[in-house]
């Protein structure tokens, strides 16, 4: 996933070892990204259970901006890293590192989407979830994911208003007279940094942990609601209730979810801090981070896109059976038994003082 400044390649190169090493994990990485991507969105255009919850609609999307992550940017990183030298002209890097920064900033506006999604299907007026998340809202949503890119990628790249002021500096980095070498550089002036990493990396952080901390809160509440409904189920004779069954599963459920995104959220943090950390640091310290360490920063970022897949199979129990399916060839031991396809009546609790709604068709774990 994701994003701006660099692809600064490193002066002193790489040995023969180092550079087998490499190609190796590349190559791991991106068919990593390429298939469990192409496996996130045949599940759901497969499975009808996965179509019916909303939060899939964003997870589509990401898998398809994650997807072309590994096609469209990581090879062409991947070749010049090894080889240690750009082949395919000064117009194809602008464009190649235009789409670096569109597709990497649109996964991350996707996950920060995912988090608001579950903000409000769990912290805000559940009863009204459906009519808040509608198609269009949705629409609108995505669309955003994918426009708002556009104008810190192409727009500013293209124009060259990333480069006013450090002309000079770019290029004498593009040429290795000792090696005859040239090569694919993106370096951004301070305003450029400062304003592209707010837009793509720190306003969602700031969003995410927001609706995160919220979504924890709500699901404390909701495990001491469990707790307080069984011991309502006692009554007076000894005798014991069951408790409501739909209630304490739509708060299991929902509890898992959260957690799951969260870990989500996590691996991606840890991923892509270090990046954007360095890009807006290095524009103020004369561009004096090391380039072998700007790739690694990024290719830490690119490992992202190749491993939200890996996270959902494990974590999240619907995409791990629909992947089963797909894998097994349709073998009927991983199908969903058929009476989870009707419809499940909604029970309510009070948090509060307020009255909520607990649905059983959210993202189930």
């Amino acid at each position: 996933m994701e994003e701006l400044d660099v692809n600064v390649s490193s002066s002193e190169g790489f040995g023969i070892a180092e550079k087998i090493v490499l190609l190796t994990f590349i190559s791991a990485v991106i068919l990593m990204a390429i298939l469990g991507n192409l496996l996130v969105m045949v599940a759901v255009c497969r499975d009808r259970q996965l179509r019916k919850i909303k939060t899939n609609y964003f997870i589509v999307s990401l898998a398809f901006a994650d997807l072309l992550v590994s096609v469209l940017v990581m090879p062409f990183g991947a070749i010049e890293l090894v080889q240690d030298n750009w082949i395919y002209g000064e117009m194809f890097c602008l464009v190649r590192t235009s789409l670096d920064v569109l597709l990497t900033t649109a996964s991350i506006l996707h996950l920060c989407c995912i988090s608001l999604d579950r903000y409000y299907a769990i912290c805000c007026q559940p009863l009204v979830y459906r009519n808040k998340m509608t198609p269009l809202r949705i629409a609108v949503m995505l669309g955003g994911c994918w426009v708002i890119p556009t104008f810190i990628s192409f727009l500013p790249i293209m124009q060259g208003w990333n480069s006013i002021g450090i002309i000079d500096l770019i290029q004498q980095r593009q040429f290795n007279k000792a090696s005859n070498s040239t090569y694919c550089i993106f370096m951004v002036n301070k305003p450029y940094a400062i304003t592209c990493s707010v837009v793509a990396f720190y306003i969602p952080f700031l969003l995410m942990v927001l609706a995160y901390y919220r979504i924890y809160i709500t699901a404390r509440e909701h495990a001491h609601q469990i707790r307080v409904l069984q011991r309502a189920g006692t009554p007076a004779d000894g005798r014991q209730h069951p408790p409501d069954q739909h209630s304490t599963h739509r708060m299991k459920t929902e509890t898992k979810a959260a957690k799951t995104l969260c870990i989500i959220m996590g691996c991606f943090c840890l991923c892509w801090a270090p990046f954007f950390v360095t890009n807006i640091v290095d524009p103020f310290i004369n561009y004096t981070v090391p380039g072998k360490l700007w790739t690694a920063f990024l290719w830490l970022g690119y490992i992202n896109s190749g491993l939200n897949p890996f996270l959902y199979a494990f974590l999240n129990k619907s995409f791990r059976r629909a992947f089963l399916i797909i894998l097994c060839c349709g073998d009927e031991r991983y199908r969903r038994p058929s009476i989870l396809g009707q419809t499940v009546p909604c029970s309510t609790t009070t948090i509060n003082g307020s009255t909520h709604v607990l649905r059983v068709n959210s993202w189930r774990c």
